[in-house]
C-alpha cells in the first residue's frame, strides 16, 4: 500500500503507512494470506511508521520491529530520536518500524464505543478476543512479508512486547533475525495466578519503601482514603473516587519518576489551612487541583484495553479454569491490602471488577468482561517445544527488582528458550528502556557474541 504521509522531525524521517489485515486471522496464516491475498471476512487497517536518521533515506538498512509494552500501547510518538531514549541508537544501525498493534493508535482504535457497535455480549468479547498477543503477531508478520519483501527483521520487546517476542518466536521464528527483550520474559507454562502471586508481596515492598521514602505520605494517603470512605467525592468526569480507586494510584511505583510524581500529588491534596494535615481538621476536604491530578492518572481514555484486556494476556490456548478475576481473589488473600487497612497499601498492574464500574469509559465493557473472564478457550501463543528448540538470538534485559514482571519467573523461562541470553541488572526499574542506556548495552553484548551477524545483513 503506499505511504500515507512522509515529513521530517528534528533528526528523523518518518514514513507512514497503513495494510488490510483479518479481524479473524482464525483459519489462515501470514505467509498464506501473503501468497493467496487476504481470506473473505472483515477487514481492519494497521497502522505503522517508519524511522530512521535523515542522512539514511533511501539507504537499504536492516529493519526492527518494536513490539510495544501494554496491553493496548499504541506505538511510540516521537519527538526527535531523544524522546524515546531507545530511538537515538537504534537509528544507528536499523529502520525502525513502529507499529500501531490492532486496537491502538491508529490501528482502529478500540474503545467501550467502537467495541458496543458489534453487537451483543458475546459479539464484544470475541472481538476482544481478536486483540490479543496472536493476532498482533501474525499482523506483524503479514506486514514484514508484505511491506518489506519477507527481510528478516530484528524485534524489540519492551515489556508486554516480551510477551509478544516468545508468541513471534513460537510460530514464525523464520521471519526474526534477532531478539531484544526488556523487563518483558512472560513466565512459560502462562499462569494469571502465579503471576499475582508474585506480584503483590512485591508491590507491598514498594509501598512501604515508598512511605519510607516520604515518611509524611503516609498519614496523608491515610486521611485522603478516610475522607473518601466518608463517600460524596467525584473526579472532575464526575465518577466517583473511592478508596480502592486511590490505592491504584500505586500502578507506576515501578518505574521512574512515578514515587515523586505521587509525592507532588498528594503535598497539595488538602484545601484548609497550609495543607498540613494539621491544620485541615478532622474530614479534610481535597483540591481541585488534586482530583484532576488523580483523574489524569486514572483515566483509561487514552488506552481502555489496558484494564479489559490485562488479564487476558496470560490465556494460553485452552485453559484449565477461567480466569475469573485472579487478582482480585489474589488481593483478598492480602488482609494488609484491604482499603481500611492502615498504613494504606497501593496496587500495581492488576485489574479489578471495581474499576468497570467506577469508571465511565470502562463501564460499558464489563459485561463482555464478565464473559471473557469464565471463558476457557482463546488462541494459543507460545509453542513450548518450539521455544526450547530456538535458534534466534535472544538477548533479555532482566531487571532484578521489577514490580510488574517477576525477575525469577523471566530468567525460569530463559532458562528453558533456546539461545537465549539474560542480562540482569538492578540499576533501572521496568521501564529503562526508555533511557540512553539499556539498548546499548543490549546491542553491545549481542555485537560482541555474533548474534547480530544475521539480522545487521538481513
Amino acid at each position: 500500500m503506499p505511504k500515507l504521509a512522509s515529513y521530517y522531525l528534528p533528526g528523523l524521517y518518518v514514513e507512514d503507512h497503513s495494510v488490510e489485515a483479518p479481524l479473524d486471522w482464525r483459519g489462515t496464516e501470514p505467509e498464506r494470506a501473503a501468497a493467496d491475498g487476504l481470506p473473505a471476512g472483515e477487514r481492519i487497517h494497521v497502522f505503522y511508521r517508519t524511522v530512521c536518521a535523515p542522512q539514511n533515506v533511501g539507504r537499504d538498512l536492516p529493519l526492527l520491529v518494536f513490539l510495544q509494552g501494554g496491553p493496548g500501547g499504541q506505538g511510540p510518538r516521537l519527538l526527535s530520536p531523544t524522546s524515546d531514549g531507545w530511538i537515538a541508537e537504534a537509528v544507528k544501525h536499523f529502520r525502525v518500524v513502529l507499529p500501531d498493534q490492532r486496537g491502538t493508535g491508529r490501528s482502529e482504535h478500540a474503545s467501550a464505543k467502537s467495541v458496543a457497535r458489534r453487537g451483543d455480549t458475546h459479539a464484544q468479547a470475541d472481538y476482544l478476543k481478536r486483540l490479543l498477543a496472536r493476532s498482533i503477531v501474525r499482523d506483524f508478520e503479514y506486514i514484514r512479508l508484505t511491506e518489506f519483501g519477507g527481510r528478516a527483521w530484528t524485534t524489540l520487546g519492551q515489556s508486554y512486547g516480551g510477551f509478544l517476542t516468545l508468541t513471534y518466536l513460537s510460530f514464525y521464528p523464520q521471519g526474526v533475525a534477532a531478539s531484544f527483550t526488556c523487563g518483558g520474559i512472560p513466565h512459560v507454562p502462562a499462569s494469571a495466578a502465579d503471576v499475582y502471586a508474585h506480584t503483590f508481596p512485591r508491590m507491598a515492598a514498594k509501598t512501604r519503601a515508598y512511605y519510607a521514602r516520604y515518611p509524611q505520605d503516609e498519614a496523608r494517603m491515610a486521611a485522603i482514603a478516610d475522607r473518601l470512605a466518608a463517600g460524596g467525592v467525584t473526579l472532575p468526569d464526575g465518577s466517583p473516587l473511592t478508596p480502592r480507586r486511590l490505592q491504584t494510584l500505586g500502578g507506576g511505583l515501578g518505574m521512574k519518576p512515578a514515587p515523586e510524581r505521587l509525592h507532588n500529588l498528594l503535598d497539595t491534596a488538602f484545601e484548609a489551612g497550609d495543607g498540613s494535615l494539621a491544620s485541615t481538621g478532622a474530614a479534610p476536604e481535597l483540591t481541585d487541583g488534586f482530583l484532576m491530578g488523580a483523574l489524569e492518572d486514572l483515566t483509561t481514555a487514552g488506552n481502555p484495553l489496558y484494564w479489559t484486556l490485562q488479564e487476558f494476556i496470560y490465556a494460553n490456548g485452552t485453559l484449565d479454569a477461567p480466569i475469573n478475576w485472579t487478582a482480585e481473589h489474589e488481593y483478598a488473600r492480602h488482609p494488609e491490602f484491604d482499603a481500611t487497612a492502615r498504613p494504606l497499601m497501593l496496587t500495581g498492574e492488576a485489574a479489578f471488577p471495581f474499576m468497570f464500574e467506577d469508571d465511565p469509559l470502562l463501564a460499558p465493557l464489563k459485561p463482555a468482561v464478565d464473559l471473557l473472564m469464565q471463558d476457557t478457550e482463546f488462541d494459543p501463543i507460545y509453542d513450548e517445544h518450539q521455544l526450547a528448540t530456538n535458534e534466534v538470538p535472544l538477548q533479555a534485559a532482566v531487571y532484578f527488582d521489577d514490580l510488574y514482571v517477576d525477575s525469577g519467573l523471566q530468567l525460569d523461562t530463559l532458562s528453558r528458550v533456546g539461545a537465549s541470553h539474560a542480562w540482569v541488572t538492578n540499576e533501572f526499574e521496568h521501564d529503562g528502556l526508555h533511557g540512553s542506556v539499556v539498548f546499548a548495552h543490549l546491542f553491545e553484548e549481542a555485537l560482541n557474541r555474533g548474534d547480530l551477524e544475521r539480522a545487521l545483513r538481513s
